[in-house]
């Protein structure tokens, strides 16, 4: 596989109810709320006016929404890699909540009865790692908070469970690149538009 020079921007949808509230949202397909509608907007000014070779997107409503609100409806493609985590039997459910049967459990650790492992959505995101390095030109990837870390991870190299390290605020722009061929971040949860 031939290295290029492109850069991939990450966008990670609008707020949604329960982005705001801190629950799990995997597969569930909520909309954005109006604030998350304004974010987008927002965010879809930092990018005018850029030409993406690529436009991949999350077939879930609020990266479909988020998509149209920051202008890239017409060239997003939908990818079922860019799906966010699956959290199984802990979807719809917050951190505090699960810690009170489990102390000291977190996504990245685990376990996730009839879930994903961090590994398993590596291995999804991997998928769309490797079609964003085939393009020759700038990609765009409208997605989730959790698979968008594992994928920054994944592109850095890491394994997956380092996503833990990402911290990523809904309708924010990450930027990774390249160093000398070697792939990093080049800007990181940037970009942060809350009201």
């Amino acid at each position: 596989m031939a290295l290029h020079e492109n850069r991939v921007t990450l966008i990670r949808h609008g707020e949604t109810e329960w982005s705001l509230s801190g629950q799990h949202t995997g597969i569930t397909d909520i909309p954005l709320t109006e604030n998350g509608r304004d974010q987008a907007r927002r965010t879809g000014e930092l990018i005018a006016g850029q030409s993406f070779a690529l436009v991949l997107r999350s077939p879930l409503l609020r990266a479909r929404e988020t998509a149209e609100l920051v202008g890239l409806a017409d060239q997003a493609t939908v990818d079922d890699d860019l799906l966010e985590w699956n959290y199984g039997d802990y979807e719809g459910i917050t951190t505090a909540e699960i810690q009170k049967t489990h102390p000291g459990w977190t996504v990245w650790k685990g376990p996730i009865p009839n879930g994903e492992t961090p590994d398993q959505v590596g291995d999804r995101v991997d998928r769309v790692i490797e079609r964003a390095r085939e393009v020759n030109g700038p990609v765009a990837l409208v997605g989730h908070g959790h698979s968008l870390r594992i994928l920054a991870a994944r592109w850095c190299e890491l394994p997956a469970v380092e996503g833990r390290r990402l911290q990523l605020s809904t309708a924010t722009l990450s930027v990774l690149g390249w160093e000398h061929d070697v792939p990093g971040l080049v800007a990181w949860n940037a970009a942060e538009v809350r009201s």
